[in-house]
């Protein structure tokens, strides 16, 4: 069986565009994405679908793009890669909700390939609640788990240590929310695991708008109040953080001259940051605080 071609993984990771937008939108109820089709100057281009102010959503950002030109010296420095032209293609997510009882969620898939013959796949879904629930925790991180065991007994492991460690907010001494998965330089030795791995990619794609879609049906109609919207925009506000200090991507994409509002798509609409804020001991932002950290077994977390 012969592997895809890059021009075939990224027309299929477009249509997974499609499907995440169609069902995404579903859930919601009101509103619709909007479509912004770009060109980079050196290579290939994009769409980026943008949903504002629905009835769960207050944005949301699906973006598709393939690009390809000669790589940057900053990139083949940084990745100890010899001098090659590269084509990357991927979907990335992030969408920040109205109400702060509903998390925030990121997704990327994406492919890197140089034409001597270099090339990986990359990627992972994670959550952010604004409010630590156990039980939301738990539900993730077991779906989550299940498409990994589909795969690989060694991938939910192995990528959830990457991703406490990768989500990371350094100069805070803090987790960005509650993990999930990211994997990075993943390849295989022949065509049958090249394949395996696009369509574990493929899968976590699928996961997306069921995870999400549980959180929005379930979270959605919660109440809340001028506290709890307080509290939303401090956790947005180290969202940004870590987007803009630590992210790979979002240097990556910046780095190769990719399209900046594309790129900052993953900015929440709104964030707030207070001088010294501190949280009230025993309130549920507290236990939110307390359990921002490496490690945690979701999966049997006991409160």
């Amino acid at each position: 069986m012969a592997r895809k071609t890059k021009e075939e993984i990224a027309e299929i990771y477009q249509q997974m565009q499609d499907y995440i937008c169609e069902r995404i939108s579903k859930a919601d109820g009101s509103g619709y994405f909007e479509e912004d089709k770009w060109n980079r100057a050196e290579g290939g281009g994009g769409r980026t679908r943008i949903f504002r102010n629905g009835a769960i959503l207050e944005k949301a950002g699906i973006a598709f793009s393939a690009v390809h030109g000669p790589t940057p010296k900053k990139i083949l420095d940084k990745l100890g890669l010899d001098e090659a032209d590269f084509f990357a293609t991927g979907v990335s997510i992030v969408i920040h909700p109205k109400s702060p009882m509903v998390p925030i969620i990121h997704m990327n898939i994406r492919y890197f390939e140089m034409d001597n013959g270099e090339y990986w796949f990359g990627g992972g879904i994670d959550l952010t609640p604004h409010y630590i629930d156990p039980a939301d925790a738990s539900y993730f991180h077991q779906k989550v788990k299940e498409v990994c065991d589909r795969f690989e007994k060694d991938y939910y492991p192995k990528f959830k240590n990457w991703a406490d460690d990768y989500f990371f907010i350094k100069h805070r001494d803090e987790t960005r929310g509650i993990g999930g998965i990211f994997y990075d330089r993943l390849k295989a030795e022949n065509d049958e695991g090249f394949e395996k791995i696009l369509d574990f990619s493929l899968a976590i794609g699928r996961l997306f708008p069921e995870v999400y879609g549980h959180f929005m049906s379930k979270n959605s109609s919660l109440p809340y109040g001028e506290n709890e919207v307080s509290w939303q925009g401090l956790r947005r506000g180290r969202y940004v953080e870590f987007n803009l200090v630590w992210d790979a991507g979002t240097k990556f994409g910046l780095d190769t001259n990719g399209r900046t509002e594309s790129i900052l798509m993953s900015m929440p609409p709104v964030a707030n940051w207070e001088y010294m804020h501190e949280v009230v001991e025993g309130s549920m932002e507290d236990f939110t605080q307390k359990n921002l950290r490496k490690g945690i077994d979701w999966l049997n977390f006991e409160k």
